[in-house]
């Protein structure tokens, strides 16, 4: 082409990596770049827009790379193009171009709903309305929904329900709305979306599905006060974010008379040229086919195919990916190639398992050799092998694939299997074949797979596949944390414990790089706080704790904290449950008896936290670790003290071992039991240590848990006296936690281990590895330097500053929390809990049913 200025519209994902190809290609700098951009900030990443409110910050989703080579000009919008002069004006002034690249996205969609436009709301919708489309949308979310009780998004779809997701986290009771019969309509099918419905129902999420929404009626504040749905149903709600689809900004094109494709959308060759050869479109804006791909994806693969004309290249565009894999509401869901089995002749597999909530179809070709497509739910750790596969023969037979995941990617699912031309990385259209020469050109683990190939730098579904692809080219797996730090949790672990590092920004500075991440931060605060390192939320230790260490208590869903004294052993003296009844009662809290033979108070609001611990320190209570990565509870029977079958006493032994290990922080909560007798009546077995008494002395059990998939825990060691208990148990202890991964059970870790349970013996038993020694003072020197947290609070007054809702208003109530009755008790208030009922006749007022003799049956 003659000339080299090139003007860029728009700096979204797609425009930026369209910037990034062309920059990467043109060596000899033969293009001077000018990028025009509507938002004033610079591209940053909509896939993971939810992360915004869940703590990650809008330079962490930045996607922008300085280069001096590049003008970029935020906040100046292109108003116009002049085919003619081939210029583009701003409002700033005119800017002159050779070839022009249309990468304008997509607007949101607000179908005409009566009442949705109104005063004083932005872009013309009615005060609480919103779209849920950029960072400044999100803003407007948060600031709105601040104070108020109860949001509902319109659209059931990926964004809508990426937006439940966003109200959830912004402790709104949540209403979705969806005019189709089931979630995500477009990407799963019928049984996928009724699995799918489970998840978000058990989520307390009031679905309203088959209806749409009529009329947003105002409240008396002329904001947002109910929708009116067709089904003659009313939802009150404080706030409404539409999330309906979008349509591509091709409003540019059209006044410039460029041709539109029939759903609108620039239309564009399979070179993504306009009618007007010296302009391009790609991404959400330009209509391929007829058809306008609203994912990153195809917009990826159409900025590479223009970088390559722009050079003199004959790239083309390939065809769309339509694939798409995400954790919505905490739920994998995925979809790819033809999953709804279109294809005429097509044949559906599936599989089903109630117990797990996972749901897998594959749709094959019609003599069942070639795999078209699939839905998965549930359970989607085969994703990227089977996208993978799509369009070529199955890797491996239909049941084998759909059977639950190993790390295998799949259960019978070889990456052998996969031809070298199948995409990984559908993102960047990367294969195996490139995948495999970049490992055999020296790149040695993932970081180095993303820096020389690209794959799994966009939405990482397919790092499984990346892994797995170096395992079986004989790369040795990289153990690290993170990308700040290079060692395993295990190995920074002895590195704290060794050179007797005191804090995080030591720890990084010294053996990491870079600020850290949601990763790093809560491992090394679970290791400083288990090596002693003093209270958790002094200095910068409080900038490190998850979520419920903030504040020393576990957060609920309508944003209040639950507060959780320790109670030994389940043994309480009437003189403190009675400190815990006139604690319930005069802060209204939700009472309730645990599993663990504790008692929860429910419903404490922040600044209400100091006030109630004072009240139970003084009564003798301690912190119960509830929010913790901790040891929570030692449960018990009643033991030889009154039960007639017990042989040992399980409560004194239950409360001398809750008293010994309080505190201990580890890599997961940690939940023990001991049993009277054989009977196990405390569920000893189902712990990640349990104790069961026999005539000569004690059976313990280890590895066991009631996580996500049960485990029974296995004999350890049978008739030990107290002594010989306690030991095994301290080193067993000490070994776990200094030695397991981030966020592993003492199940999965004992599973993990080589040798299993006997090699665990000869560590803490025969001690193989000389630790025995160092093992017992690490849990000495918890034993004596345990302090109760709550009480360490209460004694100092600047950490008690911590506790208040609004910092600019430390003693004022947060007022979006309310609560109702139920049962005689406060719940909190919302308009999606239904009564249950049974259907059988009531008596004596509880509402549950019974029969004449007032047993319930």
């Amino acid at each position: 082409m003659n000339g080299n200025r090139l003007v860029v519209v728009g700096n979204g994902m797609v425009g930026q990596r369209f910037v990034e190809a062309l920059r990467a290609r043109d060596s000899r700098a033969r293009w001077q770049v000018t990028v025009l951009a509507e938002e004033s900030r610079p591209a940053y990443d909509r896939v993971r827009l939810s992360a915004y409110l869940d703590g990650v910050s809008a330079e962490e989703l930045s996607l922008h790379t300085p280069d001096e080579g590049v003008d970029q000009r935020l906040g100046e919008p292109v108003r116009e193009i002049d085919r003619e002069r081939r210029v583009v004006r701003t409002v700033a002034g005119e800017y002159p171009y050779d070839a022009l690249v249309l990468a304008t996205g997509s607007y949101p969609f607000v179908p005409p709903i009566d009442g949705a436009t109104g005063p004083d709301g932005a872009g013309g919708l009615r005060r609480g309305v919103f779209v849920y489309r950029t960072l400044d949308d999100l803003d407007a979310i948060r600031d709105h929904a601040r104070g108020r009780r109860v949001g509902t998004v319109i659209g059931g779809g990926l964004l809508g329900l990426e937006a439940v997701n966003a109200l959830r986290l912004l402790g709104l009771d949540t209403h979705l709305v969806e005019f189709a019969p089931r979630l995500m309509p477009v990407q799963v099918d019928e049984a996928g979306g009724a699995m799918l419905r489970r998840y978000v129902d058990d989520l307390g999420v009031a679905l309203h599905l088959g209806t749409a929404t009529t009329a947003i009626r105002p409240g008396p504040d002329g904001g947002v006060g109910e929708l009116v749905l067709s089904s003659g149903e009313t939802v009150a709600t404080d706030l409404v974010v539409v999330a309906a689809g979008i349509r591509p900004r091709d409003e540019l094109a059209r006044d410039a008379g460029l041709s539109l494709g029939v759903r609108g959308g620039v239309q564009v060759d399979q070179n993504c040229r306009s009618t007007d050869d010296r302009i391009w479109a790609i991404g959400e804006c330009a209509s391929v086919d007829g058809v306008c791909y609203g994912l990153v994806a195809p917009g990826y693969a159409m900025a590479e195919v223009v970088a390559d004309q722009l050079l003199g290249g004959t790239a083309t565009f390939p065809g769309a990916d339509t694939a798409t894999k995400l954790k919505l509401l905490g739920v994998d869901v995925a979809s790819f190639g033809d999953a709804h089995g279109a294809t005429p002749g097509s044949l559906d597999v599936t599989w089903t398992d109630p117990a797990t909530r996972s749901y897998a179809k594959l749709v094959l070709s019609d003599d069942a050799r070639t795999l078209l497509g699939g839905v998965l739910v549930g359970d989607a750790s085969a994703y990227p092998t089977l996208r993978a596969s799509v369009g070529g023969p199955l890797p491996g037979p239909p049941l084998a694939l759909l059977a639950p995941a190993g790390d295998s990617g799949g259960a019978g699912v070889g990456i052998g299997a996969l031809p070298g031309g199948a995409q990984v990385c559908s993102c960047n259209a990367v294969t195996k074949d490139q995948i495999v020469a970049a490992i055999d050109d020296g790149c040695a683990d993932v970081p180095g797979l993303k820096a020389c190939t690209r794959a799994g730098t966009s939405c990482g579904s397919c790092v499984p596949m990346l892994k797995q692809l170096l395992a079986v080219s004989g790369v040795r797996m990289s153990k690290a944390l993170c990308e700040h730090f290079d060692q395993s949790r295990q190995e920074l672990f002895d590195l704290v414990r060794v050179r007797g590092i005191r804090t995080f920004s030591q720890l990084v500075a010294e053996h990491g790089r870079g600020r850290g991440c949601d990763i790093c931060k809560p491992v090394v605060a679970s290791i400083l706080a288990s090596l002693g390192s003093g209270y958790v939320l002094d200095g910068e230790q409080a900038a490190l704790q998850d979520t419920n260490d903030h504040f020393l208590a576990n957060i609920q869903r309508d944003g209040t904290y639950s507060v959780v004294p320790r109670i030994p052993g389940g043994e309480i003296t009437p003189e403190k449950l009675i400190v815990i009844g006139e604690v319930a009662r005069d802060f209204n809290l939700y009472t309730k008896i645990t599993g663990g033979q504790r008692i929860d108070l429910f419903g404490a609001r922040v600044e209400q936290l100091p006030r109630i611990w004072r009240r139970l320190v003084d009564a003798g209570f301690e912190s119960g670790h509830a929010y913790g990565k901790a040891l929570r509870t030692v449960k018990s029977c009643v033991g030889s003290t009154w039960c007639r079958y017990g042989v040992q006493d399980s409560v004194g032994l239950a409360i001398a071992l809750e008293l010994r290990y309080r505190g201990l922080r580890a890599p997961h909560k940690l939940k023990s039991a001991v049993s009277g007798c054989a009977r196990e009546c405390a569920e000893a077995r189902s712990k990640d240590f349990g104790i069961i008494a026999t005539d000569q002395g004690w059976n313990l059990y280890l590895g066991g848990n009631g996580g996500f998939r049960p485990r029974h825990a296995e004999l350890f060691a049978t008739d030990l006296t107290t002594e010989e208990l306690v030991r095994h148990l301290d080193r067993y202890l000490m070994f776990y936690i200094r030695t397991a991964d981030r966020l592993q059970r003492t199940a999965g870790w004992l599973e993990a281990m080589d040798g299993g349970l006997e090699h665990l013996r000869s560590v803490i038993v025969d001690d193989s590895l000389g630790l025995c020694a160092e093992l017992d003072a690490a849990m000495a020197r918890h034993v004596a330097d345990y302090a109760d947290e709550w009480r360490a609070t209460l004694d100092d007054p600047e950490r008690l500053r911590r506790f208040t809702s609004f910092v600019n208003a430390p003693n004022t109530p947060d007022p979006s929390i309310s609560f109702e009755v139920e049962r005689g008790q406060p719940v909190p208030s919302t308009t999606r809990r239904q009564p249950v009922v049974l259907g059988l006749p009531t008596t004596g007022g509880t509402g549950l049913p019974t029969t004449s003799d007032g047993v319930l049956r």
